[in-house]
């Protein structure tokens, strides 16, 4: 696993307590992208001394972290709840790409269950930012925030759900006979699904 630099880590906590009631200025902006850019110029040089898969991993990582540092500044620059989304699916995608390349360090069922894993992670993260969206939007009425928040639990647990069966399912697929039967059976039981 890449270390992130003093100045991406600096970057990302910085946008992590960073208020949202307060915008950037344009020359504010400009200067952050700039470090932005310069840190993901740096993390990536690291990555060039690894071979192999872990250059690639690390190339994830430094790309993953420039677009979620990007997203997040975005949503400083322009405070909004379409921006603040972006930068949890900027997350939840750059998280995603690493641990996909990750699983090329496996194979056979172990990859495939790795990649899975990853989906399930994904989809989770995507799901809770949807969720996320859904509180934060404005809605005439308390009842109706309400109802549109527990919409989105609903369908981001299906989702979860389905996301996290197939990941079980995949951990059966080396078994055979009546033990696979009962594996796939256990997961769709703890899933929910048909």
């Amino acid at each position: 696993m890449t270390k992130l630099t003093p100045s991406l880590m600096a970057l990302v906590a910085a946008s992590l307590f960073a208020g949202s009631s307060f915008a950037l200025t344009k020359d504010e902006y400009k200067a952050e992208k700039e470090r932005v850019e310069a840190s993901y110029k740096s993390a990536k040089a690291q990555c060039d001394a690894l071979k192999d898969n872990a250059k690639d991993v690390c190339e994830k990582q430094a790309k993953g972290d420039e677009k979620v540092a990007k997203a997040e500044l975005e949503n400083r620059y322009k405070p909004s709840d379409r921006n603040a989304y972006k930068a949890r699916v900027a997350r939840a995608d750059a998280d995603y790409e690493v641990a996909k390349e990750k699983c090329d360090d496996h194979s056979g069922n172990a990859k495939d269950v790795c990649k899975k894993d990853a989906k399930a992670a994904f989809v989770t993260a995507k799901e809770n930012a949807k969720v996320a969206k859904a509180a934060e939007k404005p809605a005439a009425t308390q009842t109706e925030k309400a109802a549109n928040v527990a919409e989105a639990k609903k369908d981001a647990a299906a989702e979860k759900n389905e996301a996290n069966y197939k990941a079980a399912v995949e951990r059966c697929d080396p078994m055979s006979g009546a033990a696979k039967d009962k594996c796939v059976a256990d997961a769709k039981l703890k899933f929910g699904q048909k």
